[in-house]
């Protein structure tokens, strides 16, 4: 997550249907601890965008998407665009992106961003909670719509860049032919490290009307919390924090999960061995299942 870079948000309608999701989708999967574990490897070298070690991880999540058969959004999972540094130097990144047509067509895109630091003065930043936490999960939620068809038609965007001005999502915006499909934007940014069992959702200071709707979804242990969102709250306001921002400044609505800034945020010890694991899967079962009540509500 780049919570010191400001983009825009907003939110969307869901009703209470998550509720009646099947217990333990994706909370007893050990594929999910598995993806986050090679994700945030030192193999993949921290993922700065257009690194080799960022390249493992890209080829990582489409081997992935291959094995559980979510097909390439427009023949092609990657999406590649280019960035200037501050220095001056062009960077190619790639976004990867899968889809999974339901029965209408218009669209949610669930997202999460795969890049991190890198390494820095010969220390790997492996980004564990930020967020190889957020990319795991969005693989476990295309898993289980591959087993469930939905009612609107998902794409699920693994974005690269976002450290340094959320450029993947910026080009994704950019460069979509479908935005005017597109229903609702779901964002996982650091959705693993809370020792107290606490999730955000951001956004429904912008649209109140969510809120009684979220307060139904079934979250188990996880202490679904609200706020963030809010402009007098300066730096604590996420609605320009993470890749739902380029969404909402094209007046796509939004909903953002995150867990809130801890010790490890943006340090080399925000490592697999750190995350609390059971909190983790639980967290993702929580967004799930709020991707089902949306899907099933808009």
């Amino acid at each position: 997550m780049n919570r010191f870079l400001p983009v825009v948000l907003i939110l969307f309608t869901l009703t209470a249907c998550a509720q009646e999701a099947p217990k333990d989708d994706v909370s007893n999967s050990d594929q999910l601890i598995e993806d986050l574990r090679i994700l945030s490897s030192d193999e993949m070298q921290g993922r700065l965008v257009g690194t080799e070690g960022n390249a493992k991880a890209r080829a990582y999540l489409v081997e992935r998407f291959e094995e559980m058969g979510v097909p390439a959004f427009r023949d092609n999972y990657e999406h590649p665009f280019s960035i200037e540094r501050r220095n001056g130097q062009m960077v190619d990144g790639i976004n990867v992106i899968g889809m999974i047509e339901g029965e209408t067509d218009s669209v949610i895109v669930v997202g999460a961003h795969y890049d991190h630091l890198g390494v820095s003065e010969g220390l790997i930043y492996n980004g564990a909670d930020d967020n190889a936490s957020g990319t795991a999960g969005l693989l476990a939620i295309a898993g289980y719509f591959m087993k469930t068809k939905p009612n609107h038609t998902l794409v699920f965007a693994a974005y690269d860049a976002e450290e340094g001005g959320l450029n993947g999502a910026r080009a994704f915006v950019r460069d979509s032919v479908f935005l005017q499909k597109v229903v609702l934007k779901v964002n996982m940014d650091m959705i693993s490290q809370n020792t107290a069992n606490e999730l955000y959702v951001a956004g429904t200071y912008h649209y109140p009307w969510l809120k009684p709707i979220l307060e139904e979804i079934e979250t188990g242990d996880v202490q679904l919390l609200f706020g963030h969102d809010s402009p007098d709250l300066g730096y604590n306001d996420w609605t320009m924090a993470s890749d739902h921002g380029p969404f909402h400044a094209k007046g796509i609505p939004f909903v953002y999960f995150g867990v809130e800034d801890h010790e490890h945020y943006h340090e080399s010890t925000d490592e697999f061995e750190t995350i609390p694991q059971e909190f983790y899967k639980k967290s993702v079962q929580t967004i799930l299942n709020a991707v089902i009540a949306l899907d099933q509500s808009l």
